[in-house]
């Protein structure tokens, strides 16, 4: 067995004394700052933009702790997405005001980052008609950030018009499933997105980009790393300040998942 492959004993976890800072996230922590909401700028003023990301993804391997011979985050964020990915899918219509006190229990039980919503088609979503009012309902909470998803140009207007004060794109690594999700190729996918982007530049909202199936399709079967890392230095270079690659059909496993982050963060050549 594969050192990636050992379970970890709660026998040798580390006492608190051995990881120099364990880090919990507050809202402060999750919200973007200053340079990251300029859009990528303050990154390629003097490199060029493939260094750049990959500057910027090396740090993020800094915020690591040594378990024996494996290194683990010093701390874990939580992205909950259950208001919108878990209610779309409901045939029974959710009321506005379940919606919103359930987004409003989420963030009290301490979760800094609660997906609201998503501005599309009510035709397409039914259960997500309502997403102005759910909006304008929380877009004043503290202590969290509630970012919306927007598919495309007048979704995003649409939200912000509403009080969303950050949004969210999505692009598949999958052709097939971009298509059969949002109708359309990955290709014309960042085509609205780079329009969203440059929106949200003019206005200062922050975008949050997601890559789904990053590691596998339920019709393309295995996905390259090199697809991940194309897609995720794209949305960077229009704008994303957060990248989230996302294993939308729970197939990763360590053997999978850790050359696809190893090239994705810059620290081996995608393959």
């Amino acid at each position: 067995m594969s050192s990636l492959e050992e379970p970890l004993g709660f026998d040798k976890l580390p006492s608190m004394s051995t990881i120099d800072r364990i880090q919990r996230f507050s809202a402060s922590a999750c919200r973007p700052n200053a340079d990251d909401m300029s859009m990528g700028n303050s990154w390629v003023r003097d490199v060029s933009k493939g260094e750049a990301f990959n500057q910027r993804a090396k740090s993020l391997s800094k915020n690591r702790v040594k378990l024996g011979h494996v290194c683990i985050p010093k701390f874990v964020k939580i992205v909950e997405v259950g208001p919108r990915d878990g209610l779309q899918n409901e045939k029974n219509i959710v009321s506005t005001p379940v919606k919103v006190e359930l987004i409003q229990r989420l963030v009290a039980s301490g979760l800094p980052f609660v997906e609201a919503t998503s501005f599309v088609y009510a035709k397409w979503v039914p259960q997500l008609a309502d997403a102005k009012n759910v909006i304008k309902a929380v877009c004043d909470t503290e202590d969290a950030r509630l970012p919306v998803l927007t598919p495309n140009l007048k979704g995003f207007e649409a939200a912000v018009a509403t009080g969303a004060k950050e949004v969210a794109v999505f692009v598949s690594a999958s052709d097939s499933f971009s298509k059969s999700n949002i109708n359309c190729s990955i290709e014309k996918s960042l085509v609205r997105y780079r329009a969203i982007c440059l929106a949200a530049k003019e206005r200062s909202i922050p975008v949050c980009g997601y890559v789904s199936c990053v590691v596998g399709c339920p019709m393309e079967g295995a996905i390259t790393p090199s697809k991940v890392v194309f897609l995720a230095k794209e949305l960077y270079d229009m704008g994303c300040f957060e990248i989230l690659l996302g294993d939308t059909i729970g197939v990763g496993t360590p053997g999978i998942v850790v050359p696809m982050l190893e090239a994705a963060t810059g620290q081996r050549r995608p393959g």
